[in-house]
């Protein structure tokens, strides 16, 4: 049940995808999050399609698996469809029943937002998928280090988002042991009302918060055993340099930009 959940999870294997700089990746991500409010019509979405395709097929990510991240959303996807659906106006009417009526124009609108909602989990999730949170926490630091001028806990903040990063795998797979080991007692989590699954829930969250609190307890140990500190005089196993290839995924993600903008 709750394995099908990738977020945070890391894909391992050899790509280029896989091969590229850290800080590249990130940056090339926010980019495209803001090429998908950037789109205003269907051809712009079909350029978001097709980069995501091309990244997909570069990483050797299979697309089931890009898929199950989308699915936990599902929901969310169709309450905010028929969120707009039904609340938003147009003069060409479809179906009107009581106070509801249905339009062109919010269709238009409803499938509009969906997928916009949706392109963006695909693309966060192929960051996630091709980045180890080693990686990430370099490249992260790494771009945050101008705003230590400034004071900025760059390293301290780079660190807290890879270790939440990190243990959502782990915290899910704990929340299945617990799951199954209260089901095996005769406890039922998917049967009965919305509130009564909420109240079954319960027995499931104290274990799994005092585990969580306990790994993190561990972590914290073990860190300061080490006498682990970030910033200057940390040295690193791996210095990041910028390849050809990470220029040409820039220049890639450019005319993608580019074509979405005059013609999306």
């Amino acid at each position: 049940m709750l394995k099908n959940i990738t977020l945070g999870q890391y894909y391992p294997t050899d790509s280029p995808v896989h091969r590229l700089d850290p800080r590249v990746k990130i940056v090339l991500t926010l980019a495209y999050v803001v090429l998908v409010f950037l789109v205003t019509n269907w051809l712009g979405y079909g350029f978001l399609l097709l980069g995501i395709a091309l990244a997909c097929a570069l990483s050797k990510v299979p697309p089931k698996y890009l898929l199950k991240s989308l699915r936990p959303l599902r929901f969310i996807l169709i309450f905010t469809f028929v969120l707009n659906l039904l609340f938003t106006g147009g003069r060409e009417v479809w179906l009107e029943w009581w106070i509801f009526r249905i339009t062109a124009e919010a269709f238009y609108r409803a499938a509009f937002f969906s997928l916009r909602m949706l392109f963006l989990v695909a693309g966060t999730s192929m960051l996630m998928l091709t980045t180890s949170p080693i990686a990430l926490t370099d490249g992260l630091e790494r771009l945050l280090s101008p705003l230590k001028a400034l004071r900025f806990p760059s390293n301290e903040l780079a660190m807290m988002m890879t270790i939440a990063l990190r243990f959502i795998p782990t915290l899910l797979d704990e929340a299945d042991k617990i799951m199954k080991a209260q089901m095996a007692r005769g406890a039922d989590f998917e049967s009965g009302r919305l509130f009564e699954r909420a109240k079954a829930m319960v027995p499931l969250m104290v274990p799994l918060f005092v585990s969580s609190f306990r790994r993190a307890d561990e972590l914290a140990m073990a860190m300061e055993s080490r006498c682990y500190h970030g910033g200057t005089g940390r040295t690193r196993m791996r210095v990041l340099r910028l390849k050809w290839q990470d220029l040409f995924a820039v220049a890639v993600l450019a005319a993608l930009f580019a074509a979405t903008v005059i013609w999306g």
